[in-house]
């Protein structure tokens, strides 16, 4: 093998390995931030903290939507909750869709600070699937969480007294029977 060919090898070596380090980097990422709560990402529960502490903490809701999503989408009432670290909160947000046709959505969220995000555990939560609402359909979506206990002995964790829970919803596609429907003027008439 001559050196031209040598470096050209190498190169087109690097240019895989890169190539691959970045498609790797979203999943891993996305893996990253749920594991360690970093950005903001919560985590998941399976059921509620077995501790109560007697220290409150407040929760704020907050709502948006994507540019061009129709719907409309807002936080609980009551904008906080006091709730006591490890007690279960549930929260409803609402959402509209205003338009003639069905339109899917899939929320995403976070928590601030971020530093938080390791300690607010969702138990049931609406952001876990898709939510397709039919022309002038309103719903109540229900978030069941708790900020897990040991965020009193973490060292950040320990001065946080108010956590922002943020959802933002985006269209996504019908799901295939809900666009079957839509388009398929036989089962409208049925």
């Amino acid at each position: 093998m001559t050196g031209v060919q040598k470096t050209l090898a190498q190169t087109l070596g690097v240019v895989v390995l890169m190539g691959g380090l970045a498609w790797a980097s979203v999943p891993f990422y996305d893996w990253f931030c749920r594991v360690t709560g970093f950005s903001g990402i919560t985590g998941v529960a399976e059921d509620a903290s077995d501790v109560v502490l007697d220290q409150e903490i407040t929760i704020r809701f907050d709502a948006s939507l994507d540019r061009g999503m129709p719907w409309q989408f807002a936080p609980p009432e009551d904008r906080t909750m006091k709730l006591k670290i490890g007690e279960t909160g549930l929260a409803f947000y609402e959402a509209y869709n205003p338009t003639d046709r069905p339109i899917a959505g899939s929320a995403s969220y976070n928590v601030t600070p971020y530093q938080a995000g390791g300690f607010f555990s969702k138990i049931d939560c609406f952001c876990f699937q898709e939510q397709v609402l039919q022309p002038g359909e309103r719903v109540q979506m229900p978030v069941t969480f708790f900020v897990d206990p040991e965020i009193v002995d973490d060292s950040e964790g320990q001065y946080i007294h108010t956590i922002t829970l943020s959802y933002t919803f985006y269209e996504i596609d019908l799901p295939e029977e809900t666009a079957q429907i839509e388009t398929d003027p036989q089962t409208r008439l049925n």
